[in-house]
């Protein structure tokens, strides 16, 4: 047998071979980062990172005070009031109020003078005195909203995901024609925004600031000017501690905390249980809810390894679609009153209330069902199926 001849035996023999491999291969075994308990940290952090981690879970759980700048104006007193279920850095069920001015087609004016961006509800014993007991509603607001906490697991695989990787599923003119037109959502300056329901904030940093200002009434190196009281300044005297009242390293370690979550990890409980959210998930991906909830994308390059081109199962594609009258509320920078970013389902076994303002509290069929506007198809789609799939479907989102 010459050699040519020889070569192209070993070839085919090959052939069976690979081709069992391949078979025997799990087709849907998990490419997931790794995962932890609610409130762990991301494996493989290096010391130094754990530590920041552990100092910056140590300043969520603190509770502030007045007299170290807390308020005048704030809703909680710890960053973990809000975030607290099932674990420090999930949800809770306090509401978040806000009030905006929306000016058909796209004009949105936030009320920030006003107060809008934030109805903050309790104020300190300096302004009690002045009988100011919280904030009141901007006269001028055309739309209220109430937005319940996010959860924080896993948003440092999220602020690591390349914008192209986001940018590359938008589709504001609809042109494929599938009556699903994501926009990206933008910052004041035009950025990218990727946190925050209505898509306005571009990176952990301001996401946290943004909660320190609004929800706690804390100045910061970043945003250094106290908010004042509905248009106007605060009373004379009722915020005596000098700004910012938190410093740039407190900053620094509660970005660590949220940026080093890791992700939920997944239930499994057992081989039917499997196979039930296996059928799920293929439902999932029939009837069009992925055209939104996209199951995974990657983080690009990192020198923070427990972040470098991990594959992330956030089930969203962080872009703003139309929700439906059904769901309006306020407007955003970037978005209308009945445009929210797509909600990451990762985590989603942990909740009890489901939709950006919580409306459909312990019942999952019902928030798929008020979905509207763009998924509203989707939602045609799953009130169709058996009562049979419906529960795999349900299944598979309680497993995640």
């Amino acid at each position: 047998m010459n050699t040519q001849a020889r070569t192209l035996g070993s070839f085919r023999s090959f052939i069976p071979l690979a081709l069992a491999a391949v078979l025997l291969t799990p087709c849907c075994a998990p490419d997931r980062p790794p995962t932890a308990a609610p409130g762990e940290p991301l494996p493989g952090l290096t010391e130094e990172e754990l530590t920041r981690f552990r100092q910056g879970a140590v300043l969520f759980d603190r509770v502030f005070t007045p007299e170290e700048g807390l308020g005048p104006l704030f809703n909680e007193n710890q960053c973990s009031a809000c975030h607290t279920d099932p674990a420090s850095g999930g949800s809770g069920g306090v509401r978040v109020d806000k009030a905006t001015r929306f000016v058909p087609p796209d004009s949105c004016d936030l009320l920030s003078g006003s107060g809008g961006e934030n109805v903050r509800r309790q104020a300190t014993p300096l302004v009690r005195a002045h009988g100011i007991e919280r904030e009141p509603f901007p006269s001028e607001a055309t739309e209220r909203g109430r937005f319940t906490p996010p959860f924080l697991f896993g948003l440092g695989l999220v602020e690591a995901i390349p914008e192209r990787t986001i940018l590359e599923r938008a589709d504001p003119d609809d042109s494929d024609g599938d009556g699903i037109s994501g926009r990206a959502g933008r910052t004041r300056d035009g950025r990218l925004g990727r946190f925050g329901r209505k898509a306005e904030i571009a990176t952990l940093p301001e996401f946290n600031d943004t909660a320190l200002r609004l929800e706690m009434g804390l100045t910061t190196p970043l945003t250094p000017m106290e908010s004042g009281f509905s248009g106007g300044p605060l009373p004379s005297g009722t915020d005596p501690v000098p700004e910012p009242e938190v410093d740039s390293t407190t900053t620094a370690r509660l970005v660590d905390f949220v940026r080093f979550l890791a992700l939920p990890e997944r239930a499994d409980r057992g081989a039917a249980h499997r196979d039930s959210v296996q059928r799920g998930e293929r439902l999932f991906q029939s009837l069009g809810c992925a055209d939104c909830h996209t199951p995974a994308m990657t983080t690009g390059p990192s020198d923070v390894e427990a972040l470098n081109r991990k594959t992330v199962y956030l089930y969203s594609d962080l872009l703003l679609h139309d929700m439906g009258p059904g769901l309006a509320d306020v407007c955003g920078i970037g978005a209308t009153p009945s445009e929210v970013r797509t909600e990451m389902l990762m985590g989603l076994r942990y909740r009890d209330v489901y939709l950006h303002d919580g409306r459909a509290s312990a019942d999952l069929p019902a928030a798929i069902r008020r979905h509207a506007g763009e998924a509203q198809a989707a939602a045609d789609a799953f009130a169709a199926l058996s009562l049979r799939a419906q529960l795999d479907l349900l299944v598979f989102l309680r497993s995640l």
